[in-house]
């Protein structure tokens, strides 16, 4: 991999690593018949549908968006989803998010879900830090970087090119 002008990840890296984090999340689900895909509202929920309509292509799972809503400024604040509790109770669940940094966004997400039994819990990440507050862990990751806390990540998955640039 290139760094050019600080992209980490330039389009076709992240059409890559979206295929790739989709056929993980077929291989540990190959007995389901769906999988839900928590995003979280903003680019988390963009990286779900990108998953999604990877998995469709590659798989007979049927997966089923679900959209998050965490104030993560203030994240011990009511957690909302786009769907009831009832359907995705005794589902296999994947956790969503574009970058996993302090984990502070990503663990107040695990937190919500815990109050649900489910059949299996994972989580994935297009980009994950090594920044970690929280001991919460990405079971799928496009990329892994070391940098440092005055390092921004930010990620365009909107529009026709889309890339991951540290700034």
């Amino acid at each position: 991999m290139t760094v050019k002008d600080n992209v980490i990840l330039n389009h076709t890296e992240i059409n890559h690593k979206i295929r790739r984090i989709a056929f993980q999340i077929y291989e540990s689900n190959v007995n389901e018949n769906e999988v839900i895909l928590a995003g979280i509202d903003k680019n988390g929920y963009v990286f779900a549908k990108k998953l999604k309509t990877a998995l469709e292509k590659i798989s007979e799972i049927k997966p089923i968006l679900c959209k998050v809503i965490i104030d993560k400024k203030s994240p011990q604040s009511e957690i909302k989803t786009s769907i009831p509790e009832s359907e995705y109770k005794n589902k296999s669940l994947v956790l969503v998010d574009d970058v996993l940094n302090s984990g502070t966004t990503l663990i107040y997400g695990v937190k919500h879900f815990l109050n649900v039994p489910l059949k299996q819990f994972k989580t994935a990440v297009l980009v994950n830090r090594n920044h970690k507050k929280y001991p919460v862990k990405a079971d799928f990751k496009g990329i892994s970087l070391s940098t440092s806390l005055h390092e921004h990540v930010n990620v365009v998955l909107e529009g026709k090119v889309y890339e991951a640039v540290l700034e």
